[in-house]
Formats: C-alpha cells, sequence, structure tokens
C-alpha cells in the first residue's frame, strides 16, 4: 500500500494565531498536498509529494521556531482513502446566500435555502469548512459577478470559481498548479452541472499569462499574496475587484501594502483569519 509522508505537528494550546500563521508561510515554500486539522487549534497533519520535501520541511521548522512552540514529528500515512475517512463527517455549511455540502449531506432545494455546491473532499482545499473559504464566499457576494470574467488562483476543489458561477459569471477560470487538487476541481465542476462554463488551467503565477478578469479571487497564503503581488495585479482589469484571503488579522496591514494604490472595499474576520477585497 502505497503511503504519504507527512508532519504531525502540536501546538501549545492553545496557540496564538500569528503562530499559525508564521507555520502556513513557512510550510507554503514545500509543496504541500493538504494540511488537515486535527485537533483545530492544536494539531495538523501536514501531508507533502515527497519524503525528501517533508524532511526539508521538518529541518526548516527545526531551524525557524522554537521547539517549546512548535513539535513536529515526521510520518507515514497508509493511503487507504484517508481524505474520505478524515472528512465523512463533514456536514454541508452556509455562508451568506450559499451552502456548500458534501455528497452526503445534500440539503433538500427550497426556495428560500440558498444556492448549493456540491464539493467533494479530497486533498485539495477548499470544502467550505475553513474559514478563510467562507470568508471569500461572503465578500464575493457583496460584488456584482453577473456577466463577469473571474479568475480563481489557487483553485483547489474549484469552490470559489463554482461559487462565481452559481453568483452569475459568464466566464469562469480556475487555475492551480497541483494536478491533484485540479482532478478534485474537474469532478466537482462536472458534479455541479458547470464542466461547460469553468475553464481549468494547470499553471502558476510565476509563468502565467491569461486575459484579465474583472474578478480575481485569490484564497492562497499571506506570504504567496505578498510574493505574487504583482503578478496578481496584473490580472485584473482596470477597476477589477480582489479578494483576497489565507492571513492572519493582524497581516491585513501588509498585504495592504503589498497591494497599494488599491481602494480597500471590505473586510472581514472568522476567528484567526482575515479576508479583503480590493479595487483596482
Amino acid at each position: 500500500m502505497a503511503e504519504y509522508p507527512a508532519l504531525e505537528i502540536q501546538f501549545p494550546a492553545p496557540a496564538d494565531a500569528s503562530l499559525h500563521d508564521r507555520l502556513y508561510a513557512l510550510l507554503d515554500d514545500f509543496d504541500l498536498v493538504a494540511i488537515h486539522e486535527d485537533e483545530p487549534g492544536c494539531r495538523w497533519r501536514v501531508f507533502f509529494r515527497s519524503g525528501e520535501r517533508r524532511d526539508a520541511a521538518s529541518a526548516s521548522i527545526a531551524s525557524t521556531l522554537p521547539p517549546d512552540l512548535i513539535r513536529a514529528s515526521p510520518v507515514d500515512v497508509p493511503d487507504d482513502d484517508w481524505a474520505r475517512r478524515s472528512q465523512e463527517n463533514l456536514k454541508a455549511i452556509q455562508a451568506g446566500g450559499l451552502i456548500i455540502a458534501p455528497p452526503w449531506d445534500v440539503p433538500t432545494p427550497q426556495s428560500d435555502s440558498g444556492l448549493v455546491i456540491i464539493i467533494e473532499p479530497s486533498t485539495g482545499f477548499g470544502t467550505g469548512h475553513h474559514a478563510t473559504t467562507r470568508l471569500c464566499l461572503h465578500l464575493m457576494q457583496r460584488l456584482e459577478l453577473r456577466g463577469a470574467r473571474v479568475l480563481d488562483i489557487g483553485a483547489g476543489s474549484g469552490v470559489l470559481a463554482l461559487a462565481a458561477w452559481k453568483l452569475g459569471a459568464a466566464d469562469v477560470v480556475a487555475v492551480d498548479s497541483d494536478e491533484d487538487a485540479l482532478d478534485n476541481a474537474r469532478d466537482n465542476i462536472a458534479r455541479n452541472g458547470a464542466a461547460p462554463s469553468i475553464d481549468i488551467i494547470r499553471d502558476d503565477l510565476a509563468t502565467l499569462r491569461i486575459e484579465r478578469a474583472d474578478v480575481v479571487l485569490a484564497n492562497l497564503t499571506g506570504a504567496a499574496l505578498v510574493r505574487f503581488a504583482a503578478e496578481l495585479r496584473g490580472l485584473a482589469r482596470g477597476g477589477g475587484y480582489f479578494v483576497l484571503s489565507g492571513f492572519a488579522p493582524q497581516d491585513t496591514a501588509v498585504i495592504r501594502t503589498a497591494f497599494g494604490g488599491l481602494t480597500v472595499v471590505d473586510e472581514r474576520v472568522e476567528g484567526e483569519w482575515a479576508a479583503i477585497c480590493l479595487r483596482a
């Protein structure tokens, strides 16, 4: 049976939100597959594409973060359908007028219940159960997306691309560099009947060349948003919007600085996470 290289990461209880964000930023350089919060706020299981990347990440954590704050232990997890099993108890969640549901908990359609998006949990981010996804969903609903061109950068499961389509966007493109995530996105897009309406591209921000959009969605990490701010800014048309998340509330000022000159339209915070909507 195949195995996934992973790190078991233990935080003090309770961990400071800034510590989580520092770790996210550090791990962003090591080709992650997924992060599962086995005990929210206290213990993560972080999956990597190779043992080499896992070991490099472990060494970086040891040299960067004090051992009294984080303990990281390498493990190899049998590939016995852990992604499905680890998330099989997930239930549908609502974010404004959108409902994100796993296939086993799809609500009965009602005229006032909201727009339903069905997402099969996998190794890609974006079941709707992470605060950053919900924050983006709320901010998107404050924009007029009918007829718009929308780019979902770091699409993961495709949930934000599907939300844009559900909200009336005429031209939606989901972009990710992770083929496993895009496979999951393709399945979810087809499951929701959106395959003719959402294009899928495998690329990363360093090389992406694409027609500009009215709205750019980027639920990444704070470090990635800062690093690729210029590339992201180049993806929006004049007057276009950016919906950004993946950073802690105390880092909002850093994100604003990286995207300096853009107008702040809206901001939201949920627990340890923040999101911002900017206009070019």
